[in-house]
């Protein structure tokens, strides 16, 4: 178990809960945990005892735990979209999730789409204080969005740690805005592909069970209190895809730390933008249905609609998510025109999408 130290008493029963921090995991009480509402249970117990049996090395070092900094590293992000902002249409007006203080400068590590075209942004401690922020960056291919408070925080930020070094069925923290009660364990049970239907894809995303449903911008913290992932969704599949054993995904810290100086000081990676040609996609029956066009996007201008079925990518056959992002990508910077061959309906069709910066999409805030 590790040893964790606080400045003030923790009650008995949080403690317990989160920060006892066993590193091994009760099977039954973690397979009960990963059965959320409407799963069902029989289907998964048998998979959770097995991933949840996580091991303990008697002989390994019992790092100290400054459970009050860690804590007070997470504050709350809430967010105003601009007026006819164009995510709002999915994500919402107002949002609201979690964000991680990473240095003395007050950046605040969150997931992007909280904070896309905001017209405000308000960072809310643990103490209660509410202080503005702006948005420095949003980088579409991590899904990282980056925060600076207006004003000293007045935390400890959180410790940058290795998502590479994380082991298949280490016990981890999942820390979201709210405190002790808010805060819960879980288990690495995946490291692998995932991509998403907004043109996204993570070579080496982290998948953790039981879910948490304070996801969004939460720090997923290893067992040396150190940062290693940002919460981005809930899924029903964490180990395989098509598996139902739910759980989380989380964004893996080291892809930002190459980009991170430039996030902070240009806002945005160096390097030219990658495509982006606006469809929403999915995959099914060997084939990849586009399922939205993004309105006035590329797509949309080149008369790609909802059930078209992409077959290729230039000369390239495609039939998965992954394959179909390698080869947009792989046609070259923003600006570059796209090759598409659509089936819409019964007609095999010769598309060519002029494609943009995905942020030269949304909508910003003008500047005073």
């Amino acid at each position: 178990m590790l040893s964790v130290r606080c400045k003030r008493p923790v009650p008995a029963a949080s403690t317990a809960m989160l920060l006892g921090v066993c590193l091994s995991l009760a099977a039954g009480t973690a397979a009960a945990g990963a059965a959320g509402p409407g799963m069902h249970t029989a289907t998964q117990a048998p998979a959770a005892s097995k991933l949840f049996r996580v091991q303990s090395d008697a002989r390994a070092p019992r790092p100290r735990l400054d459970v009050e900094a860690m804590l007070g590293a997470m504050v709350q992000v809430k967010m105003k979209a601009l007026a006819g902002a164009r995510s709002s249409a999915t994500l919402g007006a107002q949002r609201s999730g979690s964000g991680v203080v990473i240095d003395e400068r007050g950046h605040i590590l969150t997931i992007g789409y909280l904070v896309t075209e905001a017209d405000s942004i308000e960072v809310v401690t643990h103490r209660n204080r509410s202080v503005p922020a702006v948005l420095t960056a949003y980088d579409h291919a991590t899904g990282f969005g980056l925060l600076r408070a207006s004003a000293p925080l007045e935390v400890a930020p959180m410790a940058l740690g290795s998502s590479d070094a994380l082991a298949l069925r280490e016990a981890v923290m999942i820390l979201p805005a709210g405190g002790q009660e808010a805060a819960s364990l879980a288990a690495v049970v995946a490291k692998r592909q995932f991509t998403g239907s907004w043109e996204y894809l993570l070579d080496a995303a982290i998948f953790t069970a039981p879910p948490t449903m304070n996801w969004a911008g939460a720090a997923l913290v290893n067992r040396e209190g150190r940062l290693v992932g940002v919460g981005s969704l809930l899924v029903r599949d964490t180990v395989e895809p098509g598996v139902p054993l739910p759980g989380n995904m989380f964004v893996p810290i080291d892809i930002l730390k190459p980009i991170l100086a430039d996030l902070i000081g240009k806002g945005r990676r160096d390097g030219p933008a990658p495509p982006w040609i606006g469809i929403a996609s999915e995959e099914g029956q060997g084939r990849l249905f586009v399922v939205r066009v993004s309105r006035d996007g590329p797509s949309e201008q080149a008369g790609l609609r909802p059930g078209d079925i992409v077959m290729a990518v230039g000369a390239d056959a495609v039939a998965t998510q992954a394959e179909f992002y390698r080869r947009l990508w792989a046609a070259g910077p923003a600006g570059s025109e796209v090759k598409l061959r659509v089936l819409q309906g019964a007609t095999v069709r010769e598309v060519g999408v002029r494609s943009i910066n995905r942020l030269d999409y949304f909508r910003e805030r003008p500047s005073l």
